[in-house]
């Protein structure tokens, strides 16, 4: 999409825009004005104008694919190490990359240490990784990342843009689309390619009811944002040779309109995306005295109580421990859903798990087309009975 237009006739070329535009999207060259993807279409450079020479137009354009190529992932690092989510981005780039005859990079910025970490991703197969490691990116601000990783893109072009859809990806993807004047797919749940190297990104969509197709088919790179424990972790390579790449990080790249005041670290607990073992509380479960019975079980186990969307707005439990579209996306080793109907919203996010097991007295419950193991009976008998089970066994 090409979105702000010069009239040549009216312009003189006065530079007016260039100083006014507040990020740097602005250059002059032989042919007079260009934008660059810094812009973020804020209109300044429109308002400043003394000839009213510059207007936004929004049409398609011919876009010459060719030119972008191969796959980019992002790769968020937490407290000093590389997410997990960036080995299953790296996976299921691989599978696709392999359809079109691309290349797998990866681009990580952060502050000392960042090369080191950059190392670990040639052992699952990445091609090459930028990196813009700088005392200025310690910490995340979204400002700076948005512009070392769009100085990336702008460089290599990739076909294809991977980020994580944790806070971090949530709140750096849109500003990366937003530059580069193009479309964003959010919470994909799969990924696929097709020979003309349009990327099919798949999420659900109208409260889960459909799992819409989209596909990004005027403008690159394609921006996706992947939820974490949906899609497989990349498989180690034996003889790794890709190569990592030092990218030069100027002063104006960390400079930053955030001001950090006070940060602490807060203690880490296992999140629900890393936990093995989930026992799920639907709507079955009638009060909070009943979810005890359902907590019981899981620590017996050796996991962590997990809920459904209606027990959260019921005021049981809470948003971190919810399953669903608007909570959590799970592939634990096992999962016990306690009274749960079984809607697709929350299905969705949960059918990857390896052994399910589904207890409802209601045997067309839907979660029984998605369980491995069906208990139609009431769970007021078969919980309590679970938790024993697994106690005397501990005990022998």
């Amino acid at each position: 999409m090409e979105f702000i237009k010069f009239d040549a006739q009216k312009c003189t070329l006065c530079g007016k825009c260039i100083e006014k535009c507040p990020f740097g999207a602005l250059d002059m060259d032989g042919s007079g004005i260009v934008v660059n993807e810094k812009c973020r279409m804020c209109g300044l450079c429109v308002r400043q104008c003394p000839e009213k020479a510059i207007c936004f137009e929004q049409k398609a354009k011919a876009f010459n694919k060719e030119e972008w190529r191969d796959f980019l992932i992002y790769v968020e690092q937490e407290r000093g190490d590389i997410h997990p989510v960036v080995y299953e981005l790296i996976g299921e780039a691989r599978k696709m990359a392999a359809k079109v005859a691309y290349k797998v990079n990866c681009v990580i910025v952060g502050g000392p240490g960042t090369a080191e970490n950059a190392q670990k991703l040639l052992t699952y197969g990445a091609d090459k990784v930028y990196v813009y490691e700088d005392e200025g990116f310690e910490g995340f601000r979204a400002d700076c990342y948005a512009d070392a990783v769009a100085d990336c893109i702008a460089a290599i072009k990739p076909s294809s843009v991977l980020i994580g859809a944790t806070s971090l990806g949530r709140s750096l993807a849109p500003r990366l689309a937003t530059r580069f004047h193009t479309g964003l797919t959010a919470d994909c749940t799969t990924l696929d390619i097709k020979s003309n190297t349009d990327m099919v990104q798949i999420r659900p969509a109208f409260g889960g009811n459909i799992m819409a197709q989209i596909a990004i088919t005027k403008s690159r790179p394609q921006f996706a944002t992947v939820r974490y424990r949906v899609m497989d972790k990349a498989a180690k390579v034996e003889n790794p040779i890709g190569e990592v790449v030092i990218c030069d990080v100027n002063e104006k790249m960390t400079q930053s309109g955030i001001e950090i005041l006070e940060s602490k670290v807060i203690e880490k607990q296992k999140s629900l995306e890393e936990e093995d073992i989930l026992v799920v509380a639907g709507r079955g479960v009638r009060n909070e005295k009943d979810v005890e019975m359902c907590r019981r079980l899981a620590e017996a186990l050796g996991g962590q109580l997990a809920f459904t969307r209606p027990m959260v707005e019921n005021g049981i439990g809470d948003q971190a421990h919810q399953i669903g579209l608007s909570g959590r996306t799970v592939r634990p080793k096992l999962i016990i859903t306690c009274g749960v109907s079984g809607a697709i919203q929350f299905t969705s996010c949960m059918k990857g798990a390896e052994c399910i097991v589904a207890i409802n007295n209601d045997p067309n419950a839907q979660i029984f087309g998605v369980a491995h193991y069906c208990i139609v009976d009431d769970l007021y008998q078969v919980v309590p009975y679970l938790t024993e089970l697994v106690k005397n066994r501990k005990e022998d």
